[in-house]
């Protein structure tokens, strides 16, 4: 199968958006990255979680549906290949970790008001890494809102994807360990990571599971 439309994912930290940056380079794809800089919750967010949840899982809501409706409507993903750092689906796994039962119902019911009219892609990449790796990673990227992450919200996050993963029955998913990989600073990590992705040549050194 030709890939027209891919999405890579992981937890906060993982990389995924350094390697959509760098494949969409190397293959001239379309990229769509999620804007998440400018969310004026999101600093709010990690301070005073209980009170900042709902209006900053909302916002990104909006945000990532008014995105991706914009860049996929017009695009031809039958002859180009567009790449995204986050899948629509995104906002549920997120929203079940920080929302109160009664708020993630009514969230829930605006999510699949939407959900339908999007396009699904054809592989859905997954990058885990463990959660200590995770929180090296975001030390070492030095943004100063992340900086008081906790463990504990990350292995929520991470068990919410994995949950969500058993509960697809049409999304093909591709799952990497990238514990031991360093796609960013190791050419030959890299190839080995773009190979098992597109198919070209599945190389031992990379650990996958396929849904």
């Amino acid at each position: 199968m030709q890939l027209r439309y891919l999405v890579i994912e992981g937890n906060i930290g993982a990389g995924k958006t350094s390697l959509c940056n760098k494949i969409a380079q190397k293959r001239n794809a379309k990229l769509i990255l999620e804007q998440f800089a400018d969310n004026p919750f999101l600093p709010k967010f990690y301070k005073n979680p209980d009170r900042y949840s709902f209006p900053l899982e909302l916002s990104f809501l909006a945000d990532r549906y008014n995105q991706l409706k914009k860049n996929l409507d017009n695009f031809d993903l039958f002859s180009e290949l567009v790449i995204a750092d986050y899948f629509f689906m995104k906002s549920l796994i997120f929203s079940s970790s920080t929302l109160q039962q009664d708020e993630y119902r009514l969230y829930r019911q605006l999510f699949d008001i939407i959900y339908s009219s999007l396009p699904k892609p054809d592989l859905y990449v997954y990058l885990h890494k463990s959660v200590d790796n995770l929180i090296s990673n975001i030390k070492l990227r030095g943004r100063e809102y992340e900086q008081n992450i906790s463990f504990e919200y990350l292995k929520s996050i991470e068990n919410g994807y994995f949950t969500f993963f058993k509960q697809q029955k049409d999304l093909k998913i591709l799952i990497i360990d990238t514990n031991n990989v360093d796609f960013v600073n190791n050419d030959e990590d890299y190839r080995m990571l773009v190979n098992t992705i597109f198919h070209e040549d599945y190389d031992k050194g990379i650990n996958r599971i396929v849904f």
